[in-house]
């Protein structure tokens, strides 16, 4: 097995376990630790050593990761990575339970820009956080995941629609409740207590007395996949951006402890970011600034620094190939994707571009570029709003995908391992990154 599959194996090992927010960074800790990182608290101080390896989480949701390097500091400048945990998606309404002609069905809210369709006639499971009451009196919280198919959202027969291939629509707020079960007449459901007996088998001894509310969001229990003739391609739930935060992460895992580097991974990019713990808000700056002691050492490190924000991109889908600029339509396993945007959707700008096309040269990795068609809207990523916050220098860059927002995307097997070799090598680069 050569490493490009390793890595796609334990990709899908990580895609697995990472089945929201909470357990993404659950995972992520995980690893991080295993490999001699410690978690630094927020309102304690912090002790920062040279070739110290450190990571701050808040909500559960969003993780900082960091190393300390021992010939350039933080003040040299970090050589930063970034990506988001969240990915669209269906979350439970707060008063969830639809008892209808025998069935229970639950409210759900769209999370994010999903493509609703594929929603439909999948075998789909439950996770997130619950918080609760235990019986000693106090709040805590706890992640659970059901890990089996526990619901499905049937699909109407085309006999009952027949122009169900010309132009039928979701509406979200009737077509999408989950069934999860069948219910006798004098049953009443209770999904606070579904999520009690869970709590009880995934965490015995927890002491749960009540449920108080919770995070839960439904998602694809089909594993990852590599597939295609040649198993040139992954398949996949979540990689629009669990794939990146899985990339940066290796990459900072194989750090040389020389330059001072960082891994930020967002949650709430998927609704705008704006939050305690998305790009836009705090927290990635409340880091920077302990490192930097004061504001004039702020500002010298955020001048000095550049961050990599990794995002999926595009690719250029053969059934739909109009969709492109015709110069700008990246192709799977052809290598990673510089996102440009003329209107700063994308904080791509020609220094940050060099730097990149040199690095991935120098591991003969291919590059490409995507812009989208000029009389069509763009997307956009973390990139421009932390380049916004903090004041760094920053790079967009993606992995060609298929399918984005469904419940099932599409990637190519040399892409994300071939990033990962590049964001190594700018980890572990040994010059300035600025242009002279």
């Amino acid at each position: 097995m050569d490493n490009s599959q390793q890595f796609n194996e334990d990709l899908c090992q990580f895609l697995a376990r990472a089945t929201t927010p909470f357990h993404a960074v659950a995972e992520m800790v995980s690893r991080l630790e295993a490999a001699g990182f410690s978690q630094l608290i927020e309102d304690t101080d912090w002790d920062i050593q040279p070739g110290g390896r450190y990571y701050v989480v808040r909500n559960g949701s969003s993780i900082v990761a960091f190393g300390i390097g021992e010939k350039l500091g933080p003040i040299e400048g970090l050589r930063m990575v970034g990506a988001h945990t969240d990915s669209p998606c269906l979350m439970v309404k707060p008063a969830p339970e639809r008892q209808r002609h025998g069935y229970l069905q639950l409210g759900v809210e769209v999370y994010g820009g999903a493509l609703l369709n594929p929603w439909f006639d999948r075998d789909l499971s439950l996770a997130g956080r619950v918080s609760f009451q235990c019986d000693a009196g106090s709040l805590r919280t706890a992640l659970i995941d059901f890990r089996r198919a526990i619901a499905t959202i049937p699909s109407l027969a085309i006999h009952l629609d027949r122009e169900a291939n010309k132009n039928r629509s979701v509406n979200p707020q009737k077509d999408i409740p989950p069934i999860l079960c069948q219910l006798s007449a004098d049953e009443k459901a209770d999904f606070r207590e579904i999520l009690r007996e869970q709590l009880v088998v995934e965490h015995p001894g927890c002491g749960v007395e009540k449920v108080l509310d919770y995070e839960m969001c439904f998602y694809d229990t089909q594993p990852a996949a590599v597939t295609g003739l040649k198993g040139e391609f992954l398949a996949s739930a979540r990689l629009d951006n669990l794939l990146s935060c899985y990339t940066g992460l290796q990459a900072l895992l194989q750090w040389d402890g020389q330059a001072t580097v960082l891994l930020v991974c967002n949650d709430h990019e998927e609704v705008g970011s704006l939050s305690a713990v998305g790009a836009q808000g705090p927290m990635l700056g409340s880091v920077l600034k302990r490192l930097a002691g004061d504001l004039a050492g702020y500002s010298a490190l955020t001048e000095r620094s550049m961050m990599i924000s990794a995002d999926n991109a595009h690719g250029i889908h053969p059934n739909y190939a109009d969709k492109h600029d015709e110069n700008h339509g990246p192709l799977l396993n052809a290598g990673p994707v510089i996102k440009i945007n003329s209107n700063q959707r994308y904080a791509s700008n020609s220094e940050t571009t060099g730097l990149y096309r040199m690095l991935a040269a120098a591991e003969g990795v291919p590059v490409q570029s995507f812009v989208v068609r000029t009389d069509m809207a763009c997307g956009s990523t973390i990139g421009p709003i932390t380049a916004g916050e903090v004041g760094v220098r920053t790079l967009d860059i993606g992995v060609p995908t298929f399918g984005m927002h469904s419940i099932r995307e599409l990637a190519g097997t040399k892409d994300a391992f071939n990033l990962s070799r590049v964001l190594r090598r700018f980890y572990n680069h040994p010059g300035s990154l600025a242009a002279s």
